[in-house]
């Protein structure tokens, strides 16, 4: 389920070794101590995955978990387009700070549920933007170490030629980002 090599082997280390290699391509490097990491969150069913992946990379380290919203600016501009056919206090701005609220008490209810223990090192980040560059600028303001997101194998013709937003952070990533996946949903099937 993880890219990175023997990370549970590493647990309580602060290190990670990287058997891909660096820029230079050099196999086996240490990376850096992981004091925070980035889990990128949809509210999807993937979403505790995600969180639970972030959670185990972390075990055992001081490391923050920043867990990361993107309000799609896809929805904040159909409000915009039709706010002026809707009943007054639907603006905008409404709409924002409305979906911000939603979203955070839902992401609240997620780590009371499965993740009380974890609470403490959890912190709540809503951004507003398209959803690949709101998490590549994130990686930059929070100075993450590592980025956590679901990569759920869906894809249609739109993905397939423009790219998921998943595919765009793994490739403009400053920082590793490990891919959590569903064993259910990604088993390889017998023919």
């Amino acid at each position: 389920m993880m890219l990175l090599q023997d990370a549970n082997n590493l647990q309580g280390t602060g290190h990670i070794i990287c058997p891909y290699g660096n820029d230079l391509g050099v196999k086996g490097v240490e990376m850096t101590d992981i004091g925070k990491v980035m889990a990128c969150v949809d509210l999807s069913d993937y979403t505790r995955m995600t969180i639970e992946e972030a959670v185990t990379v972390t075990r055992g380290l001081p490391a923050e978990i920043v867990l990361l919203n993107v309000i799609n600016n896809r929805d904040v501009e159909a409000v915009r387009t039709v706010s002026p056919y809707l009943p007054e206090g639907l603006s905008v701005e409404t709409y924002i700070e409305r979906a911000s609220t939603e979203r955070r008490e839902h992401i609240k209810e997620i780590i009371d549920q499965f993740f009380p223990a974890e609470k403490p090192r959890m912190r709540i980040v809503i951004h507003v933007g398209i959803p690949y560059e709101a998490i590549l600028r994130a990686i930059e303001t929070e100075k993450v170490d590592l980025v956590v997101l679901a990569s759920k194998g869906k894809s249609n013709l739109i993905g397939t030629l423009h790219g998921s937003n998943a595919e765009k952070v793994f490739r403009h990533s400053p920082v590793p980002v490990l891919s959590a996946r569903s064993r259910e949903n990604f088993s390889r099937k017998r023919f």
